[in-house]
C-alpha cells in the first residue's frame, strides 16, 4: 500500500492543537494510507491524544518543536527567529522528502514567507499564489486565484497564476481544457487596466490554456469559468465578502425563522431543504486554499478552523500528492511559455 505522508504544523492557527490533532486522528481513521507527522510540543500533542482515547500507531508519529509562529508576528523576522518553529520544521521536512505535504493553520504570510524561503518557486515561476475552490450554482466548483500570497501583480504574474489554476482544476476536479477567465471591471476588451489587458493578450497567445476572457465579480459563481484569476488585493477581498455574504444569508434565515409561530412552522417544514442548501455553501468543506508553484505542496487552513474544517485541509493535501500538482504545474508552465 502507497503511504502518503502529510506534515501538520500542529502550533499553527488561534486554537492549535485542540484542533489540529483530532483533525489528525479523523484523517488517520479514514484513510489507511495515510501518515502524519505531527510537528510541535509533543507533550501538548500527547495529552490531547490521551483525551481521545488514541493509542498509538504506525501512521502517526512526532517531531518536537520548540517555538510557535505567533499569528500576529511580522513574517520576516520568523525567518531569522523561529526557525524551530512547527511551522518552518513542517515545511523542512517536505523540502526534505520525507513528507509529501505541509498543512498548517498558522499566519498567512508567515507561511508564505517561510514556504518560498525553504522550498523556493518552481523554474518559470515568479511568485507561489493561494488558491481555492469554491461552489458554483452547478455542482461544479471554480477555482479563484490569487487569494492574497501577493497584493501586487503584474501581467506576467497573472498569466503564470492563470496557467497553475488551470493544473489545480485539471487535474484535482478533472476537468478536461478548463475554461480560464480574468477578474475584470466589465467583460468588453476595453475595460480594465493596462496589466489586465496585457495580461489577457498572454493568455490568448497562449494555445495550451483554453481563455474566454474576462469576468466579472458577480460571476465567480455562475459556472461560466473553471478558473478565474486576479490579484492577491482584489481576490481576497473578494472571498472575503462572498464569505461575509454567505454568513449574513445564514443569520437572516435563522432570525426570520424564529420571528413567530407561523415563520417556525414553515422552519420545520424546509428544514431538509435549508440543510442541503447549507451542505453546499458551508465553508467547513472549502477550508484549504493551495500555496501553489512552490516546490512542494503547501496547503493553508483558515486560522479560526474548526477540526472538520481542518480535516478537509488534510484531505485536500493528500488529493495533491497523490496527483502530483508541482510537477504537472512545472510541465504545463514550460510548454505556455515555450
Amino acid at each position: 500500500m502507497t503511504t502518503l505522508t502529510i506534515a501538520l504544523d500542529v502550533m499553527g492557527g488561534d486554537f492549535g492543537p485542540p484542533v489540529t490533532v483530532p483533525a489528525a486522528i479523523a484523517a488517520v481513521k479514514e484513510n489507511p494510507s495515510l501518515h502524519v507527522i505531527l510537528c510541535g510540543n509533543q507533550v501538548e500533542i500527547e495529552k490531547i491524544l490521551a483525551e481521545h482515547h488514541f493509542t498509538y500507531s504506525d501512521q502517526i508519529s512526532f517531531l518536537n518543536c520548540t517555538q510557535i509562529v505567533e499569528m500576529d508576528e511580522r513574517p520576516t523576522a520568523t525567518i531569522r527567529n523561529k526557525t524551530d518553529s512547527s511551522m518552518r520544521r513542517a515545511l523542512e521536512l517536505v523540502e526534505q522528502g520525507k513528507a509529501g505535504a505541509c498543512v498548517s493553520a498558522g499566519n498567512t504570510g508567515a507561511l508564505m514567507m517561510n514556504a518560498y524561503y525553504v522550498l523556493k518557486t518552481l523554474p518559470g515561476i515568479d511568485r507561489p499564489a493561494l488558491v481555492t475552490a469554491l461552489p458554483t450554482i452547478t455542482d461544479k466548483k471554480v477555482y479563484l486565484l490569487d487569494l492574497g500570497a501577493n497584493v501586487e501583480c503584474n501581467s506576467e504574474i497573472l498569466f503564470q497564476y492563470a496557467v497553475m489554476g488551470a493544473v489545480m482544476a485539471e487535474e484535482v476536479e478533472g476537468i478536461s481544457q478548463p475554461r480560464v477567465a480574468l477578474l475584470n471591471v466589465g467583460e468588453e476588451q476595453i475595460k480594465g487596466n493596462d496589466r489586465v489587458k496585457h495580461a489577457a493578450q498572454l493568455l490568448s497567445e497562449a494555445p495550451s490554456i483554453n481563455y474566454i476572457g474576462y469576468l466579472e465579480g458577480n460571476d465567480i459563481f455562475s459556472n461560466r469559468a473553471d478558473v478565474v484569476v486576479t490579484d492577491g488585493f482584489v481576490g481576497n477581498i473578494a472571498l472575503k465578502a462572498c464569505e461575509g455574504l454567505g454568513k449574513l444569508v445564514i443569520s437572516e434565515v435563522k432570525r426570520v425563522s424564529g420571528k413567530n409561530w407561523l415563520s417556525k412552522i414553515m422552519a420545520k417544514l424546509t428544514l431538509p431543504f435549508l440543510k442541503k442548501i447549507y451542505s453546499r455553501v458551508n465553508p467547513d468543506q472549502y477550508n484549504g486554499a493551495s500555496l501553489i508553484g512552490l516546490r512542494g505542496i503547501v496547503v493553508k487552513s483558515h486560522g479560526n478552523a474548526s477540526s472538520e474544517a481542518y480535516l478537509y485541509a488534510i484531505r485536500e493535501a493528500t488529493q495533491e500528492i497523490s496527483r502530483q500538482v508541482p510537477t504537472k504545474i512545472k510541465d504545463k508552465i514550460e510548454i505556455a511559455l515555450g
